[in-house]
């Protein structure tokens, strides 16, 4: 179904207001510049449900919409783990580890490197993140998205994913590159309500063509029924999705890395957090965001699960014509990511449809914006800054945090065609990140809470943790991916911490960080939202184990 006149009507309108809420927030008043800290930290003004809704907007973009509900289609309810464990993984962020960044005073992650650790790390971790943002995080980022709107727009043949991705880019660069952070946070709240809004119009209007009578209950009553191996959250040894996520081992095991790793170290997450007026207000808004994240699963794994029933067609579901061919490939393997973009193209009526699609594309440019921004933050602060910059100048980082910004999209929309067709791109991307999260993870963890942790044993653990997750991942040995990043973590952690103690087992390393109880004091708001989460958490998992 194409759009009509009054889909572009809508969906215009919101590139529109984007666009000028975006540039409202980056003017300067007349015979004032731009700071550093005005563009990579929002001149640190950020209220609470503006980070909330930041982090939720920057997190959520084609990889959730596109990416995990093809992983509903293929697994199920059991991939929203990866939502509802990141609000417990925000509360300990909100309370271990903000208080530690706030009050070192960053703009970036690789500069806590530096302050505990050494220079050298920080540049070795800064030119790892630049390159991870551009060949993985931009590059999925802007192919899922192009994918999913020659899915939606066009024949789904592909020959409008490279249309797609150069508009998506042309649209995020508009009001990112000019404003900074300011620009992305503020819109974000629009972007992140946008999201939700028709995330939900999606899931409802999918449940009503469920089943010849109609009705969303009924579809969900229907898809519950009849696919009830898709709402458990705990997965058996015998389910062929085991090896992507592994039973129980989800709930204690290496999603904990992937979790800690994504929320608390990485640089295009934590950015609006560093922004906030005070740490207090930093700690509501990773509040606020731990409520958000437990609702996502509504609007990006319950797609999933009602495209798998409509393929299927078990008794009682509403014969959709050629459904069996959007899914399966020439060669008979399934394309799972075509769930989302097709429920709707497919169902959602004229109209709506300019609302559904601009909310994917909010939660695209969203984080595309947030990418392009911390991208250009760590190469402006950690590389050109202390190594290429010849000269003081006023506006002089802003002016390179631009340029930085503009030629990693660049890169960025050239390679993502190349990605190609791959099956379950989100878990394919926390995959393949997790050959090198573990070890950075392990540098950071001991770098915050373990004194005598050194320079010499951090380099030598994150150099080392690379071919130890090589080997586990080619061991003629099943191991699930996630159990590999354990296992590389805590051998990483044996590391670093024998090679500390190796050194000097006697005293603590000079840029050991003195904590005490006082440190990691939350107020009362933060911590009646932090039990009420672990509560609802409890009951899902309880209801759907």
């Amino acid at each position: 179904m194409n759009f009509n006149t009054l889909d572009y009507v809508v969906f215009i309108a919101y590139a529109a207001l984007i666009l000028t809420i975006g540039l409202w927030v980056s003017r300067t008043k007349k015979g004032q510049t731009k700071t550093a800290e005005d563009y990579f930290l929002a001149s640190k003004s950020l209220p609470w449900w503006a980070i909330g809704a930041s982090l939720i907007a920057a997190n959520i973009s084609a990889e959730q919409f596109i990416g995990m509900s093809g992983s509903g289609f293929a697994i199920g309810l059991a991939i929203a783990s990866y939502e509802w464990m990141a609000a417990i993984t925000l509360i300990i962020v909100g309370k271990y580890f903000l208080p530690i960044f706030i009050e070192k005073g960053l703009y970036t992650i690789p500069e806590f490197i530096e302050k505990r650790f050494s220079t050298n790390l920080k540049t070795i971790l800064a030119v790892f993140w630049i390159a991870l943002f551009i060949f993985v995080n931009l590059t999925s980022v802007l192919f899922l998205g192009g994918k999913a709107i020659d899915t939606i727009l066009g024949t789904g043949d592909g020959s409008m994913i490279f249309p797609a991705i150069v508009a998506l880019a042309l649209f995020a660069a508009a009001y990112s590159l000019y404003g900074g952070l300011a620009a992305v946070a503020w819109t974000d709240v629009v972007q992140v309500t946008l999201l939700v809004v028709g995330g939900l119009i999606t899931s409802i209007i999918a449940l009503q063509h469920v089943t010849p009578d109609g009705g969303m209950l009924n579809g969900l009553s229907h898809i519950y029924d009849t696919a009830g191996d898709k709402f458990h959250m705990i997965l058996k040894r015998d389910n062929p999705e085991f090896m992507n996520l592994p039973g129980i081992a989800v709930l204690v095991g290496g999603m904990w890395i992937a979790n800690l790793y994504y929320w608390g170290f990485n640089q295009y997450i934590i950015q609006r957090t560093l922004a906030a007026k005070s740490l207090k207000e930093s700690q509501r808004g990773i509040m606020f965001a731990a409520f958000l994240k437990l609702i996502i699963p509504l609007v990006v794994v319950i797609p999933g699960i009602i495209a798998y029933v409509m393929f299927s067609q078990p008794e009682g579901t509403a014969i959709i014509d050629g459904v069996s061919d959007v899914f399966q490939k020439a060669d008979g393997s399934m394309n799972y990511d075509k769930a989302y973009p097709w429920l709707i193209s497919s169902f959602i009526p004229a109209g709506l449809k300019g609302l559904v699609v601009a909310a994917l594309a909010a939660a695209i440019v969203s984080s595309l914006a947030s990418m392009v921004n911390s991208t250009s933050t760590i190469f402006t602060m950690d590389i050109y800054k202390p190594y290429l910059a010849k000269k003081e100048g006023k506006n002089r980082d802003v002016r390179v945090g631009r340029i930085s910004g503009a030629i990693a999209l660049l890169i960025a929309v050239f390679v993502a065609p190349a990605l190609g067709n791959i099956e379950q791109a989100f878990q394919y991307i926390q995959e393949y990140t997790g050959l090198v999260s573990p070890g950075i993870l392990a540098v950071f963890m001991l770098g915050l809470f373990y004194k005598k942790a050194t320079n010499k044993a951090a380099i030598i653990g994150v150099i080392t943790s690379i071919p130890v997750a090589l080997a586990l991942k080619v061991t003629s040995l099943e191991i699930p991916w996630m159990d590999q990043m354990l296992y590389t973590f805590l051998i990483t952690l044996v590391v670093i911490i024998f090679i500390s103690l190796s050194s000097n087992h006697e005293i603590d390393d000079p840029k050991g960080i003195a904590v005490t109880n006082a440190t990691f004091k939350t107020g009362p708001v933060f911590n009646i939202g932090a039990y009420a989460i672990c509560i609802i958490l409890v009951v899902l998992y309880a209801v759907f184990w």
